[in-house]
Order: C-alpha cells, then sequence, then structure tokens
C-alpha cells in the first residue's frame, strides 16, 4: 500500500482529529470530581486514536502501521464504551452521544478499510477469537 507523505493528509486521521476536538468540547461541563477519572479517560481514549494512526504512519512498515492503526481501532472502542457510560450518568445528553457515536463510526470505518487493503483481504476483519480458534485447529489438525 502506498503511503500518502504525511500522516495528516489521511480522512481517518482528519476525522479522527474533530472526534477528539468534539470529545473535548463535550466533556468541558464535567463534574470537576470526574476531572482525573473518566473525563481524563474518555480524553485520553480520544486523543489515542489521531495519535495511533499518527505514530504508525511514521513508522517503517507496513506490519507496524497495522498494528498501530490496530491500536487507534481499540481505541475508538474503548471511547465509546466510555461515552455510554457518560449519557448512562446523564454527564452528557442523549444528542451528543448520538452525534459522538456516529462520528466514531466514522473513524472506524476507514480504519477497517485500511487494515483490510494493508491484509488483501477485502475487508474482511477476522475477530481475535475467530483466529485463535482457527490457528488452534490447525495445529490440531498438524499433530495428528
Amino acid at each position: 500500500m502506498a503511503r500518502p507523505r504525511d500522516y495528516s493528509e489521511l480522512i481517518v486521521w482528519q476525522k479522527a482529529m474533530v472526534l477528539a476536538r468534539d470529545v473535548y468540547k463535550a466533556t468541558a461541563h464535567f463534574p470537576k470530581t470526574e476531572t482525573y477519572r473518566l473525563l481524563s479517560q474518555l480524553r485520553r481514549a480520544a486523543v489515542s486514536v489521531p495519535s495511533n494512526i499518527a505514530e504508525g504512519h511514521g513508522r517503517l512498515t507496513d506490519l507496524q502501521f497495522r498494528h498501530f492503526l490496530g491500536n487507534a481501532r481499540g481505541s475508538v472502542y474503548e471511547l465509546r464504551t466510555q461515552l455510554e457510560l457518560c449519557a448512562d450518568l446523564r454527564f452528557i445528553d442523549d444528542k451528543t452521544l448520538d452525534r459522538l457515536m456516529e462520528q466514531s463510526s466514522e473513524v472506524t470505518w476507514p480504519i477497517n478499510g485500511l487494515l483490510a487493503s494493508m491484509r488483501g483481504d477485502s475487508g474482511k476483519v477476522r475477530s481475535s477469537s475467530a483466529s485463535t480458534a482457527n490457528s488452534a485447529g490447525s495445529a490440531q489438525k498438524g499433530s495428528r
């Protein structure tokens, strides 16, 4: 896969930056008691997404880039979980939750697309449990 010269040219990085900024804005009014708790976790997860995309882009191999894209994808799911909790606790309203969840999906899709294109598997992202099961099955067949 040919990478752009600069990570900031990646649309997924641009969308992740918008998401991170919007998470900061949405959490600006959180209770002071959450400053070093959920607020901090939310902001770290949000910042982790574009940071991992940029760091991976700066690595020397596609294998390393894929690793960091996987980290970015994991951070998106972490962020989504935390946003759900914030809505349950009424720190954010449903409209804000819906908007941020939609934005997070708009970041996840191109990450999945990049991962698939770098693997050449037409967009299929296997779960770790399926990979583990397939690996275990292969090992068992070979030992018979």
